[in-house]
């Protein structure tokens, strides 16, 4: 979702607003000359990244869906994500790979990014976002299966809390022939090199 959005100026204003207000909440001052241009930026910033509660995946997926013969495996593997997480609104951000078997209709592999990043500019956790292409993607595409895998880092683990910083956690999530054939599943893992 690389593309300019333009914003709802009456929107943009009330969340600059609180972010104004959150500003002297921790102690600073929003007239200091660094700030002053904080909140509306702030405010524009956040309207981008949640960019993915106003456009619908469906729509995205719907606009590329074209007829295809062949009956192997697809995989766009290492499709780069940001995120918010839901709990502490904070980025965690990674890679997702997504495999799929056609079924006579196969679908853009740039409309496979923009279905991911869909998903991820919103709050959310990891496991969800996994587990919503996986089921957009069944919906969307004819298939004999789908599997999807996302490996992330979370700054809620690195910046507060635990502080681990070399940790990453892997989320899986998988349908047709992918849930019944643990061979498949091992080829899209080799494919993918985990």
């Amino acid at each position: 979702m690389s593309q300019k959005y333009n914003h709802d100026p009456e929107l943009t204003e009330k969340i600059a607003y609180h972010y104004r207000e959150i500003l002297k909440l921790i102690g600073e001052d929003p007239d200091r000359e660094g700030l002053i241009k904080t909140p509306m930026r702030a405010a524009k910033a956040l309207l981008d990244i949640t960019m993915g509660y106003r456009i619908d995946p469906m729509t995205i997926a719907s606009q590329a869906i074209f007829e295809h013969a062949g009956s192997r495996m697809v995989i766009v593997k290492d499709i780069e994500f940001y995120s918010m997480c839901e709990h502490h609104i904070l980025p965690f951000f990674g890679k997702v790979s997504i495999g799929y078997i056609p079924k006579g209709k196969m679908i853009g592999l740039s409309k496979l990014a923009r279905i991911v990043d869909n998903f991820a500019r919103r709050l959310q956790v990891q496991e969800r976002l996994t587990a919503q292409v996986c089921s957009l993607l069944n919906e969307a595409l004819p298939n004999e299966g789908i599997i999807v895998s996302c490996d992330a880092e979370h700054l809620c683990m690195k910046m507060r809390g635990v502080e681990k910083q070399d940790s990453s956690t892997v989320t899986f999530d998988y349908c047709g022939k992918f849930e019944v054939d643990p061979g498949l599943r091992d080829e899209f893992m080799r494919l993918c090199g985990k």
